[in-house]
């Protein structure tokens, strides 16, 4: 596994004739914040990087610390979208106005979730609160900004995706209980919206073999939901917690790095991890379905 040093230089190595667009779902706080920071900081500020999430005062304190190119040729930019992810019909409508202006997009970044060993809490749309944060949002972002990540692919520029989530650690799904209707507990549901996402990203990389997918397992970082956490699991001690600086650097890492036309499951340095093979590999009767049940509820509340 590589040392934070030698990502770091990897990081600094990152260099683009074109303007890198790259889009945060959940960039407001924690690793997705990290990371944002990090790309940043090693382009000098020249891309346009967009924070989607609910908190506009954390989202202007970050924008504000970003290095600002002197040159506006490249059309470098810096935004907030505000949005309740929880609803689905929320997260429709902002892809409906960020769509049309962005022809590409090389990197995805999804790091929205919530902690909780409740039972089952349903939005006002019937979903699962846990399970629409975690991965129906984040799916619906992955699957609708396909063209733009392909448009990217087509152009010779990386596309890649990156969830931080928890890989390695998903348990196996019922296919005909999607979304968990039957026999709900909050930590299941925790292990299987890992699945999902090692689903959706298979059969996604099989539809479209010039993009990378990644999902990280960033152990114990001091964010907000890890503090939320330490309180509901008295043996996960915050003081030993990483901080979202280095997060962010091995999640950028894991995000330039990572092979299009491959699905990656990476470790909280970056290090290379084996899912369970209950997940599948490539497409398969558990993806096809998770995805037609996605489709669905995308679909559906518009």
């Amino acid at each position: 596994m590589p040392s934070l040093s030698q990502v770091q230089i990897s990081n600094a190595g990152f260099k683009s004739s074109y303007l890198p667009v790259a889009v945060f779902l959940g960039g407001t706080s924690g690793i997705g914040r990290g990371t944002a920071e990090a790309l940043a900081r090693y382009t000098g500020g020249n891309a346009h990087i967009i924070l989607i999430g609910r908190n506009a005062s954390a989202a202007a304190s970050i924008l504000s610390s970003f290095p600002k190119p002197t040159s506006t040729e490249s059309g470098w930019k810096h935004e907030f979208i505000e949005c309740d992810v929880s609803l689905i019909k929320n997260v429709n409508t902002t892809l409906a106005t960020l769509l049309p202006r962005l022809p590409r997009v090389n990197f995805l970044v999804c790091s929205c979730g919530i902690f909780s060993f409740d039972g089952r809490k349903e939005t006002s749309e019937g979903l699962d609160l846990k399970l629409a944060v975690t991965y129906n949002a984040r799916a619906v972002f992955m699957i609708k900004l396909t063209p733009a990540l392909d448009a990217a692919a087509a152009a010779g520029q990386p596309a890649s995706v990156l969830n931080v989530l928890a890989a390695g650690q998903g348990t196996p799904i019922e296919i005909d209980n999607v979304g968990l209707k039957r026999g709900y507990t909050g930590q299941r549901a925790m292990g299987e919206s890992v699945t999902y996402v090692d689903l959706l990203h298979e059969e996604l990389s099989a539809k479209h073999p010039s993009l990378a997918f990644t999902q990280t397992c960033p152990g114990l970082i001091d964010t907000p939901i890890s503090r939320v956490a330490a309180t509901l699991v008295p043996s996960l001690d915050i003081s030993t917690a990483g901080n979202i600086t280095d997060a962010g650097e091995f999640a950028l890492y894991a995000l330039l790095t990572a092979a299009p036309g491959k699905v990656h499951a990476k470790g909280e340095k970056s290090d290379d991890i084996e899912t369970p093979p209950a997940h599948g590999h490539g497409s398969s009767e558990q993806s096809r379905a998770l995805l037609k049940h996605t489709e669905e509820i995308m679909n559906t509340y518009v």
